[in-house]
């Protein structure tokens, strides 16, 4: 009994640090405060997006969101991520992941999954935007619902309110089309897309789990 016990002193080091790595990466870290843009940055057409209620609100011009805070630099390799969406009718939006700051047009760099129930694209709410799309309908405008996104290596999975909707692996040779060539596993930051005048999308709760590299 005395060997049992001395061994388990001798190993209690171990298990803590092993704990603590694990906390680290079971944690969920919101990336927004809920009042506002801080650690957010928006290049052209800004006034797309504002801040009320806990909510970011997306209504305007095209204008891209990007998570410009501390939490790893703002650079994501590994990781889950979800937020709680609400759409208005023929509304278009997306969230990307893998991308970096642009000042303008539609960011060059890393996956879109999609949000969008009404809107005349065809592509519906969780599609990996032109890679894998959804043409089912599992969400409704003017009802929140949860969008969930996770990478680990090369692959990608896409969650509604808990059900898989997407899962991709990258080819190891993968090449993308003309115009398409950033749409490729890396790292990076995420980004929330205002699509036009007519769309109007809210965000909250938006929240990320950063997993081991």
């Amino acid at each position: 009994m005395k060997k049992c016990f001395a061994i388990a002193l001798l190993l209690a080091p171990l298990f803590l640090c092993t704990g603590f790595a694990s906390i680290k990466h079971d944690k969920w870290i919101s990336l927004f405060d809920g009042k506002t843009l801080n650690g957010w940055k928006v290049g052209d057409n800004a006034a797309t997006f504002s801040v009320a209620d806990g909510m970011i609100i997306v209504h305007g011009p095209t204008a891209h969101l990007f998570y410009d805070g501390d939490i790893k630099g703002h650079n994501f390799k590994n990781f889950e991520f979800k937020a709680d969406v609400l759409t208005k009718p023929g509304a278009n939006s997306g969230i990307y992941f893998h991308t970096q700051f642009q000042q303008g047009s539609w960011p060059a760099k890393g996956y879109e999954v999609q949000v969008n129930n009404s809107h005349t694209d065809w592509r519906r709410t969780g599609s990996l935007y032109g890679i894998n799309d959804v043409k089912e309908l599992y969400v409704k405008d003017d009802e929140w619902f949860t969008e969930y996104v996770s990478v680990i290596g090369k692959r990608i999975t896409i969650k509604i309110n808990d059900k898989t909707v997407v899962e991709y692996t990258e080819p190891d040779d993968v090449k993308r089309g003309e115009g398409q060539e950033g749409r490729v596993i890396g790292s990076g930051t995420f980004a929330l897309q205002g699509h036009d005048p007519k769309s109007e999308v809210l965000f909250k709760n938006i929240m990320v789990k950063p997993l081991a590299d």
